[in-house]
C-alpha cells in the first residue's frame, strides 16, 4: 500500500517561445488551468503504475478549484478519504514551458500549508505500508511523518524538492532519498562537489539515495554500492512532471518488492515516457507501459 502525504495544487500553465528573464515580459502562446502539486502528481503516477494509493493533504473550500485539483484523481481511482478542505487559498503553481520542454515553476503553498500528519491514523503505518513524501507541505509535518512511519515499520520514500536543507534527525527517518542534481548539492551543502561524490555523501547503511540526472537517466547509492542507469532516448515535448512519475514509480516497485535495480529502471522508465506528453498528470504513463520501456533498458 503506497500513502502519499503532499501537496494539491492547480497548474496555471503558460506556453511560451523562451522562458523569461528576470523584468522581461513575453507573450505565450496558450494558457491553462490543470490539477498538480507533486503529492497529487505522485499519488496519481504510482496509481497508474499499479499501485494501490492512498493520497493525504488539504484543499481549498472553493469548489471550482477543487475541482479543478482533484479531477484525474477522482477518474483514477485514487483513495481520496484522507484529504482535508480547509479555509484558505487554493495551492497553485504557475508554470512556464517553453518550446524546448524547460519549465521554470513557482509555487504558492495555500491550503498546503494546513496538511498535518496527524491526518494519517497509525492504521496505515505498518511494513506494510510505504510512504511517500516531498517538500510542498510543511517540513515539520513531514518529520512527524516520517518519524511515527519509520517507528512503526513503514518504508519511508522522500523526494527532497523543491530543494531544501533537511535536519538530520528527518534524515535518519528517510530509507529512500530521492533528489536531482540542485537539491543533492542543497542537501549537501557544496555546489562545487560532483553528483557521485554528494550521493554517497548523503547515503548511510540505513538510506539509498537516488539522483535524477536528466536525459543521462539516474545514479543510486544503495548498500553501499554505487550504479547508474542509463535513460533511453525521447522526443522532449516538456519535463513537467517526470521527476513524480520517476519517483512514484520507484516507490511502486519497492513497495510490490521489486529489487532495488529493477525499481530503478522502471523509475528511469516511468520519467522518460512522462517527458513525451505535455502537461504534469496527463503525462504520467500506466505500468504496462513502463514495464514495456524498463524490459529494454540495461545498466
Amino acid at each position: 500500500m503506497i500513502v502519499v502525504f503532499g501537496s494539491i495544487n492547480v497548474d496555471v500553465v503558460a506556453r511560451v517561445q523562451r522562458l523569461p528573464q528576470a523584468g522581461e515580459t513575453l507573450a505565450g502562446r496558450s494558457f491553462s488551468m490543470l490539477p498538480g502539486g507533486k503529492g497529487a502528481n505522485q499519488a496519481l503516477a504510482a496509481r497508474r503504475a499499479g499501485g494501490d494509493v492512498t493520497l493525504f493533504g488539504c484543499v481549498a473550500r472553493d469548489e471550482a478549484m477543487c475541482s479543478i485539483a482533484l479531477r484525474t484523481l477522482v477518474r483514477d481511482g485514487v483513495d481520496l478519504t484522507g484529504i482535508r478542505k480547509v479555509d484558505a487559498a487554493p495551492g497553485v503553481a504557475l508554470i512556464h514551458v517553453d518550446d524546448r520542454g524547460e519549465n521554470c515553476i513557482t509555487v504558492v503553498a495555500g491550503a498546503n500549508a494546513h496538511a498535518r500528519a496527524a491526518q494519517i491514523p497509525d492504521a496505515m503505518l505498518s511494513a506494510g505500508t510505504t510512504v511517500l513524501m516531498q517538500l510542498e507541505v510543511p517540513v515539520d509535518e513531514i518529520a512527524a511523518l516520517a518519524r511515527r512511519a519509520s517507528g512503526r515499520g513503514a518504508r519511508v520514500i522522500l523526494n527532497a524538492a523543491p530543494a531544501a536543507t533537511l535536519s538530520a534527525p528527518l534524515l535518519d527517518d528517510i530509507d529512500v532519498l530521492v533528489v536531482n542534481e540542485l537539491e543533492a548539492k542543497v542537501l549537501a551543502g557544496s555546489a562545487d562537489v560532483d553528483v557521485r561524490a554528494t550521493c554517497c555523501r548523503l547515503a548511510s547503511p540505513s538510506r539509498s539515495v537516488v539522483a535524477t540526472l536528466g536525459s543521462a537517466g539516474a545514479l543510486c547509492v544503495h548498500r553501499g554500492a554505487t550504479r547508474t542507469q542509463r535513460a533511453p532516448p525521447i522526443d522532449v515535448v516538456d519535463t513537467v512532471g517526470a521527476g513524480d512519475a520517476f519517483t512514484a514509480a520507484l516507490a511502486v516497485a519497492l513497495d510490490r518488492g521489486d529489487a532495488f535495480e529493477s525499481a530503478i529502471r522502471q523509475a528511469v522508465a516511468a520519467g522518460s515516457l512522462a517527458c513525451g506528453v505535455a502537461g504534469a498528470q496527463d503525462s504520467m504513463p500506466t505500468r504496462e507501459a513502463i514495464d514495456g520501456l524498463a524490459a529494454s533498458l540495461d545498466g
